[in-house]
C-alpha cells in the first residue's frame, strides 16, 4: 500500500515542477578523449560518485555533454582484490565499454590467468570503475610494435552501430571511421571491420538494389500484383534450394538478383515475388541513449493525466481513506505509477533538464473523465506532451480534442484497441506485436521453427498458420497427443530447431520436453512458448528441464539487475518505504523516457520517429500504424538459463 504516499497526492495534485540542477552540485563539460577515471581524479570524487548523479555515462561518454559533479564527494572506493595484491603487481581500473578481451589484449594475459588473479570475475563479471589485479611479469604492449590482426564483424538482423560497438568496447565513431560506407545506414549482411585495415575490396558483400527494376533480356515472369518482398540469405542455403522455396527457376532468380551470378552468400538481401510464403523482415531501429540537447530557455511543458478520483474518496462516507488504500486495486495502481513519475521528475533534476510538469486528477471511470473540462480550463492545447489517461476509451477521447493540435498523447497502460488518432502514441505492445517479435528473433537466427499446438488452441494455429507460413506443425494423435517419432522428424542438423509449444495440457509438454531432450544428442533445440503458460509453474513439471531447453519466451518488461537499476530500486525504497511494483517502474520508465525526448529540440513525434529508447524494464520502438497514431514494438526476448536466472537473449 501507498498510505505513506497518500497524503502527497491529496495536496499535491495541481502543481509545477520547475526542473534545475541542484546547487549543492558542479558541473564539467565532457572534452573529447576524456575518460571518466580522469574527471573524477580532478574533481577529488570517486567514479561511483559521479555515475549516481550522471547514469547515463555509465554507457560513454559524449564530447560537450554536460556531467554533475558533486562538491563534496566522498572517497568510498569499494575495497578490491587490489588491496591484497602483492605491491609489485600491476593494478588496471575498469573504464566504460572496456571488455575482458580488450584488457586481456593490452597486457598479453591469457583469460584463464586474469580471472585467477581476480576471483570476482567468474561470478561478477566486468564493472565499470573496478581495480584489476594484473598477473605480474606483465606490462602493456607498445602499440606500435603490436602488428594489430584485422576483425571482421558480418552485420545480423536487428543489429545496431550502438550494439555493434558496445560488443566490441569501440565508440560508434570508430565503428564509423573505419567503415564509412555505414554512415547513413546500416545494411544486414554488411562485413565490417572492427580493427585494423584492410583493402576496401573486402569489406563488402553482395547487397541486392531492391529500388530500382533493371530490364534483362529474359524478363522473369509476372507476379501477381507486381510486389516483392526481401529475404535474407540463411546459412547452408544454395542456388538450388532458393530456387525451389520460392517455386523459381535458378536462371529467374538470378534475373531478379544479379549478384547471385557471384554465388549465394549467407547475409545476402534478396528480392523475391510477393507472393512468396516468407514474411516481410521489418527493419528495426537502432536503439540510443538520449542526453540533454535542448538549451535551458527552451522550456517545455508535460502534463499527466491520473485518475486519482479525489472527489470519489472525500465522497466515501463508508470506508476511511485507509480502508479505500486496502481494497482499491485500481487507485493503487494509478499511486504507484505517480510514485514512479515523482522519482522520475526527480532524476530529471539530476541531469539538469528544463521542463514544466503539471499533474491533474483526471477522474476516470471506463467511460468518462474530466478531460474536456481539464484542457479547457488550463489550456493543455500548448502542452507539449500528455501521459495518460489510463483507460483507452478516455485516452481517445483526448487525443480527439487535442488532434488538431497534434498534441502528443502517451497512453501509459491501455491496449491498442479502438478507435485511433494520429497523436496517440500506444506504449504497450500490441499481443500480435509481442507473439511477432519471437518469430522475427528466431528467423534472425537462421533457425528451424517447429510447432506443437493443442488441438483446444485454434486462435493459435489460425495466427500462425497466416502470418508465418514457413513454420511446420508437429503432426498429433488420434486422441489429440504429440507423435514423438513426427517432431523428431521435423527437426535440422546444424541449425538451432526452436519448439514453439502452446498447450495447457500437462501430459503434451512432458511429452514434448521429453522428446526434445532425448534428440539434444543429435540436434541443437530450444523449448518457445508465446505467451504466459501457467501449467509450466505447476509442481508436475520439472523445472530444470525448462532451463536446460533454455525455454525462451517474448515479454514486454525484463527483469534488469543493472547498476542504474539497482540505483532506481534502491531511491524508490528509500522514499516510498516500499520496493517498486510493476506500476511504480512503469511510471518512471515513460515518464523519463518522455522527458528526455522533450529535451532533444525536437518535436515528440520526430524522436517516435527516429529514435528507439530503453529505460529501467521497458523498450520504446515506436511505428506508425495504418490506421493512424503510434504503436509500440519494444519487445524482449527472454529465457531460462542453467544458472536458474532469466536472462534477455541477444
Amino acid at each position: 500500500m501507498m498510505k505513506y504516499f497518500f497524503a502527497i497526492c491529496i495536496t499535491g495534485l495541481l502543481f509545477n515542477y520547475s526542473v534545475f540542477s541542484q546547487e549543492k552540485n558542479t558541473t564539467h563539460k565532457v572534452e573529447k578523449g576524456e575518460t571518466i577515471s580522469q574527471i573524477a581524479q580532478k574533481y577529488n570524487v570517486t567514479p561511483f560518485d559521479i555515475y549516481q548523479l550522471n547514469p547515463d555515462a555509465q554507457n560513454g561518454l559524449k564530447p560537450n555533454s554536460i556531467l554533475l559533479i558533486p562538491k563534496n564527494g566522498n572517497k568510498q572506493k569499494v575495497a578490491v582484490q587490489a588491496k591484497a595484491a602483492v605491491k609489485t603487481a600491476a593494478t588496471h581500473e575498469v573504464t566504460p565499454k572496456e571488455t575482458l578481451y580488450g584488457i586481456e589484449k593490452k597486457y598479453g594475459v591469457s583469460d584463464q590467468d586474469l580471472k585467477k588473479a581476480n576471483p570476482s570475475l567468474e561470478k561478477e563479471g566486468l564493472k565499470t570503475g573496478q581495480i584489476l589485479v594484473i598477473p605480474s611479469k606483465n606490462s602493456p604492449k607498445p602499440a606500435a610494435v603490436i602488428q594489430e590482426k584485422v576483425v571482421y564483424h558480418e552485420v545480423l538482423p536487428k543489429e545496431t552501430k550502438y550494439s555493434i560497438s558496445k560488443k566490441y568496447g569501440i565508440t560508434i565513431q570508430e565503428l564509423e571511421k573505419r567503415n564509412p560506407e555505414i554512415v547513413s545506414n546500416l545494411p544486414v549482411g554488411y562485413k565490417l571491420i572492427i580493427k585494423g585495415a584492410a583493402p576496401k575490396v573486402e569489406k563488402t558483400i553482395p547487397v541486392v538494389e531492391t529500388k530500382k527494376e533493371i530490364a534483362k533480356p529474359n524478363p522473369v515472369k509476372a507476379v501477381k500484383g507486381g510486389s516483392y518482398l526481401n529475404y535474407e540469405v540463411k546459412p547452408k542455403e544454395t542456388l538450388y534450394s532458393l530456387s525451389k522455396m520460392f517455386g523459381m527457376t535458378q536462371e529467374e532468380l538470378i534475373t531478379l538478383n544479379p549478384a547471385l551470378s557471384q554465388g549465394v552468400v549467407e547475409g545476402m538481401i534478396l528480392k523475391v515475388p510477393g507472393t512468396s510464403a516468407v514474411p516481410v523482415v521489418e527493419s528495426k531501429k537502432e536503439y540510443a541513449v538520449l542526453s540533454k540537447k535542448m538549451g535551458s530557455n527552451d522550456r517545455k511543458k508535460l502534463v499527466l493525466l491520473l485518475p486519482f478520483n479525489i472527489s470519489k474518496i472525500e465522497g466515501d462516507t463508508v470506508n476511511s481513506t485507509a480502508i479505500r488504500l486496502k481494497k482499491d486495486k485500481f487507485l493503487n495502481m494509478t499511486l504507484d505509477f505517480y510514485a514512479g513519475a515523482l522519482m522520475a521528475i526527480d532524476s530529471a533534476k539530476q541531469v539538469g533538464l528544463s521542463l514544466d510538469v503539471k499533474i491533474y486528477d483526471s477522474q476516470e471511470t471506463k467511460n468518462t473523465s474530466n478531460v474536456a473540462s481539464l484542457i479547457q480550463e488550463n489550456k493543455l492545447q500548448e502542452a507539449d506532451a500528455i501521459i495518460g489517461p489510463f483507460y483507452q476509451s478516455n485516452v481517445e477521447k483526448t487525443a480527439e480534442l487535442l488532434n488538431a493540435n497534434q498534441v502528443p498523447v502517451i497512453s501509459p497502460l491501455s491496449k491498442d484497441l479502438g478507435n485511433s488518432f494520429s497523436n496517440i502514441y500506444q506504449t504497450i505492445p500490441t499481443a500480435v506485436a509481442v507473439k511477432n517479435a519471437m518469430f522475427d528473433y528466431m528467423r534472425a537466427k537462421g533457425g528451424n521453427i517447429v510447432a506443437v499446438v493443442d488441438k483446444k488452441k485454434e486462435s493459435m494455429i489460425q495466427f500462425i498458420t497466416e502470418n508465418h507460413k514457413d513454420v511446420k506443425f508437429a503432426v498429433l494423435t488420434a486422441s489429440g497427443g504429440l507423435s514423438a517419432e513426427n517432431l523428431k522428424s521435423l527437426f535440422v542438423k546444424d541449425k538451432i530447431n526452436y519448439v514453439v509449444m502452446e498447450t495447457g495440457n500437462t501430459g503434451m509438454i512432458k511429452s514434448t520436453m521429453a522428446t526434445m531432450m532425448s534428440a539434444m544428442a543429435t540436434y541443437k533445440v530450444q523449448l518457445v512458448i508465446l505467451e504466459p503458460n501457467e501449467t509450466l509453474d505447476t509442481d508436475e513439471i520439472n523445472f530444470v528441464n525448462l532451463t536446460k531447453l533454455k525455454l525462451m519466451y517474448p515479454s514486454v518488461t525484463r527483469e534488469n539487475e543493472s547498476p542504474e537499476a539497482l540505483i532506481f530500486e534502491k531511491e524508490f525504497k528509500k522514499k516510498n518505504k516500499i520496493s517498486p511494483s510493476a506500476f511504480a517502474t512503469r511510471g518512471f520508465d515513460i515518464t523519463f523516457d518522455t522527458m528526455m525526448r522533450l529535451s532533444q529540440g525536437q518535436k515528440y513525434q520526430e524522436t517516435a520517429e527516429t529514435m528507439a529508447t530503453e529505460q529501467v524494464d521497458n523498450k520504446f520502438e515506436y511505428y506508425k500504424k495504418e490506421g493512424g497514431g503510434f504503436t509500440n514494438k519494444g519487445v524482449y526476448i527472454l529465457y531460462y538459463d542453467t544458472d536458474l536466472t532469466i536472462k534477455e537473449a541477444n
